[in-house]
């Protein structure tokens, strides 16, 4: 494992985190906890996120929710207010990657993919920004997918609410920066959490996938979570409205 950097800058934020508790989020979350930051997240899923809480050494706060009710969303923001303080950084991480035939789509379907991948984005956002404007700056990273610039195919609400997300960057970064809140978006190649290797990381994907990439190494989670915790830090004070690629030059 590398030697990564520490960022003074970190130790004692708040930081929130959607969908922490399993994959990228959880390497996100475990990531700011180690740079001494007051770290919550949200989650569904109650039994997972217990487990990471109770395996990450630092302060560390959960609530369990579901995103794609903004109201339970909102409360369950409040609640770690509560407990650790207003954000002062905001990742927008939650989402999932579920394949599915564009033949086969219902407006239904369509809306809860939109209400699961981008949605929340915005209304986090919304929950969090007045208190980074009161203390008089913040950062918000979202986390996107390079999926829809190599043209993936297989999950066309997916990709869609994905390159929905840098949309949302720009103009929040041009509305929240004359407060001094910096909004960026971290774009992840094909990232190999457990869910992508237990669905869709066989041989022969992994293969084609390697041809792709500039680099030869398949991308851990913990790489994303780097670029994150860079983020958010004062040495990315000048750093917004802008694309981040962890994706080992696979476009």
């Amino acid at each position: 494992m590398p030697d990564f950097a520490t960022y003074p800058s970190l130790k004692g934020k708040t930081v929130f985190v959607t969908g922490g508790a399993s994959g990228i989020g959880a390497e996100i979350v475990q990531a700011f906890a180690a740079q001494g930051a007051r770290t919550g997240f949200v989650d569904l899923d109650a039994a997972a996120s217990a487990r990471l809480s109770e395996t990450t050494a630092g302060e560390i706060a959960f609530e369990t929710c579901d995103l794609r009710d903004i109201g339970a969303l909102r409360a369950a923001f409040d609640r770690l207010t509560d407990r650790i303080g207003p954000a002062q950084v905001l990742v927008n991480n939650a989402a999932r990657d579920d394949r599915h035939d564009w033949a086969d789509v219902t407006p239904d379907y369509w809306d809860e993919r939109m209400a699961t991948n981008l949605r929340h984005m915005f209304f986090a956002i919304q929950a969090v920004a007045p208190g980074m404007i009161a203390a008089g700056g913040g950062a918000i990273v979202n986390v996107g997918s390079n999926s829809w610039w190599e043209a993936g195919g297989g999950f066309p609400a997916y990709a869609t609410a994905k390159s929905a997300v840098h949309g949302l960057t720009r103009t929040m970064a041009r509305d929240l920066g004359p407060h001094r809140i910096r909004v960026n978006t971290v774009v992840p190649g094909w990232i190999m959490t457990e869910r992508q290797k237990e669905l869709w990381a066989t041989p022969e994907a992994l293969e084609r996938h390697r041809q792709r990439q500039c680099l030869p190494d398949l991308i851990a989670p913990v790489y994303v979570a780097r670029m994150v915790v860079f983020l958010a830090s004062d040495d990315a004070a000048m750093c917004s409205a802008n694309n981040y690629m962890v994706e080992a030059g696979s476009i």
